[in-house]
């Protein structure tokens, strides 16, 4: 049984509890017949922070992170564009695949886990949220999101690893959100990545927006590369074909982009020195961090395993630099907030830190190109 939520918030708990109690199969299809999004009635986000935090009482609170202003010149005209990038671990590989020796199962249930990412987007209050390893799309965050004002979209991948799990909730995948009040679609793709030629498993959404306070056009796109060791040159072969793709949709960078995603590649490889020395002239945002702007952080995945403990920096944010400007970006945990036994963990739901950066429009976009 779940924690009563009092009449304050009964209204909305009745939704939410729909979202806790679909786990299989068979229930994540009854819940794509059922659920008819455009009927719900919206969301106070307030409202649903509260209730997560019913659900999280026992739980140690959320950590605080403080954004990193970078700034370098006057305010823009606009409020900035908030991005949120996140891969979230899917349900079904976090209890059933990715074997977290140091995380007890305990801290990985679905209903209180759900609510830990919840509590975290909602912190932040992403303008544009871009999310990997999506396995509760239908039951949990389009629903609830698209009742925060959110127009969604999810690719799964087309074999996805969290079918070969018992009691899992269909595929994986990535998941785009943006904020229906802030920007308008003009154009949607969903990519299926190529590698020499053949058709892989990993997928990207790239949507073209119109930012109503502005007019402008910018491109945001969304991926997850191939991963493990072994396969640089494979990932290095979607990264191509994710950019020629990007070329197109954005006209040579004619249109801004945004791209966010868990690479699966530390710096060091191939696929990241082709996103750096593009002709769609993209920078790391999160490189902004470092002291000579030069440096990716240290982490932003940090977990521990079988074989070992693994801490990598494969997630970024790679933005169009002669046409946006970062006015800031979230530090990161630390390591005494991440724990001696890692991610996830009863603090945090995740195996990957979430990144969020906030952008204007450069004033003059073709003065760098």
């Amino acid at each position: 049984p779940v924690c009563s939520m009092g009449n304050s918030t009964s209204r909305l708990y009745s939704a939410l509890a729909k979202t806790l109690s679909s786990s299989g199969v068979s229930q994540h299809q009854n819940c794509l017949e059922q659920v008819d999004v455009a009927q719900l009635d919206p969301i106070d986000p307030n409202d649903l922070l509260e209730e997560c935090q019913l659900v999280l009482q026992k739980r140690p609170p959320r950590f605080q992170r403080d954004f990193v202003d970078l700034k370098k010149n006057a305010a823009s005209n606009h409020r900035p564009i908030r991005v949120m990038q996140w891969n979230i671990l899917a349900q079904a590989l976090g209890e059933g695949k990715d074997n977290f020796v140091q995380c007890p199962m305990e801290a990985l249930k679905w209903e209180e886990r759900k609510c830990l990412i919840l509590e975290e987007i909602l912190a932040y209050k992403p303008d544009i949220l871009c999310l990997q390893e999506v396995d509760h799309y239908f039951d949990t965050f389009e629903p609830l999101l698209s009742r925060l004002g959110y127009q969604c979209t999810f690719f799964p991948k087309p074999w996805s690893p969290c079918l070969d799990v018992e009691q899992n909730n269909g595929p994986d995948g990535c998941a785009l959100f943006f904020l229906k009040d802030r920007f308008e679609l003009i154009n949607s793709a969903n990519i299926r990545l190529t590698a020499m030629k053949l058709k892989t498993n990993q997928v990207a959404i790239a949507q073209t927006l119109k930012c109503n306070e502005t007019g402008r056009l910018f491109c945001i796109a969304v991926t997850h590369l191939k991963a493990r060791t072994g396969w640089e040159r494979f990932r290095s072969a979607q990264g191509c074909d994710l950019l020629q793709n990007l070329k197109s949709i954005t006209q040579g960078a004619k249109i801004p982009l945004i791209i966010c995603g868990d690479f699966n590649a530390e710096p060091t490889e191939e696929v990241y020195r082709e996103f750096s020395n593009s002709s769609l002239n993209l920078n790391s945002a999160y490189k902004l961090l470092s002291p000579d702007g030069q440096s990716e952080p240290p982490y932003t995945t940090w977990k521990i395993r079988p074989s070992g403990e693994c801490r990598h920096t494969l997630d970024y944010i790679w933005y169009s630099q002669h046409a946006l400007n970062v006015n800031s970006a979230l530090g990161l945990l630390t390591e005494e907030q991440i724990g001696p036994n890692r991610l996830p963990s009863f603090h945090y739901p995740s195996d990957h830190l979430s990144l969020v950066c906030d952008f204007s429009f450069n004033q003059d976009p073709d003065r760098l190109l």
